[in-house]
């Protein structure tokens, strides 16, 4: 569901009065690659797929950028050596993502503006994607925005959740997800900005998970409303960018889909 006719916003102009920093999560070992090295470090059309997130989020107007590393943490720092705008942030252990993304504090505490959150395995992502997002943002005065998709098939996805009134509920993930949830088509594609102060506020007193003893940054969303914070969704993100990769096949599959934009943008793979 998109937004409103009168919620509608103009995206041309993704420029805010707010400074914006990204959290790139890129901790992951990435079990089902069949490889040692850190899952972010595979290469997808001709680059290390977290590359192509960096160039996202800096084409977004990102000025500050902080990727979260784990496992393998040296290889992924040697591929932005240099890069002045990128600080290093560890999470010594794989306690969710709400954990890791709380991991970049100490390098946002005096940081005054916006941040966008999303994963580092996702490379698909455009720059209007977040300009977008952006854009609702900073017009709507929200604490957080959650670019959302409708995809044919949900399997796997978290659902986004609606009240009557069309306004973000809850973000449930598709194993706790009842059966009337699992129809639902929307779903979270892990891109989400929101006020800097706030998302550390609320990650300080964020409970891990029942089953899995994890902190998960999808509940941040829900605690904001629950505080009394306005949180709004758009419908951003079009269905063929929401793939994420966790195997080889999903390497191959996004691999395939980037460098076929590439090469209708006349940009050769890899450059």
């Amino acid at each position: 569901m998109a937004l409103e006719s009168d919620e509608r916003v103009n995206t041309d102009n993704p420029q805010t009065d707010k400074p914006l920093a990204a959290i790139i999560l890129a901790a992951g070992q990435g079990t089902r690659m069949q490889s040692d090295l850190p899952k972010v470090v595979h290469a997808v059309a001709g680059r290390s797929m977290v590359s192509w997130v960096v160039d996202a989020v800096r084409q977004a107007g990102a000025s500050r950028i902080i990727l979260i590393v784990g496992h393998g943490a040296d290889l992924v720092r040697a591929i932005f050596e240099g890069q002045d705008d990128i600080v290093f942030a560890t999470q010594h252990e794989q306690l969710g993502t709400g954990h890791a993304t709380a991991c970049a504090e100490p390098e946002l505490r005096d940081f005054e503006g916006d941040v966008v959150v999303l994963a580092g395995d996702g490379p698909l992502i455009r720059a209007k994607t977040i300009q977008t997002m952006r854009r609702v943002h900073s017009e709507t005065g929200a604490a957080a925005t959650l670019a959302t998709s409708v995809i044919e098939d949900p399997t796997g996805y978290g659902r986004i959740i609606r009240g009557t009134d069309g306004r973000f509920e809850a973000i449930v993930e598709h194993k706790n997800a009842s059966d009337e949830q699992k129809a639902i088509r929307e779903i979270y594609p892990s891109y989400a900005c929101f006020d800097t102060k706030l998302l550390f506020e609320m990650l300080s007193t964020l409970k891990p998970d029942k089953v899995t003893n994890e902190y998960y940054v999808t509940d941040i969303p829900s605690m904001l409303t629950s505080n009394g914070h306005r949180v709004e969704l758009v419908e951003a993100v079009p269905p063929e960018d929401v793939l994420s990769i966790n195997t080889l096949q999903q390497l191959a599959d996004v691999d395939a889909i980037l460098t076929q934009r590439l090469e209708s943008a006349g940009v050769e793979a890899g450059s």
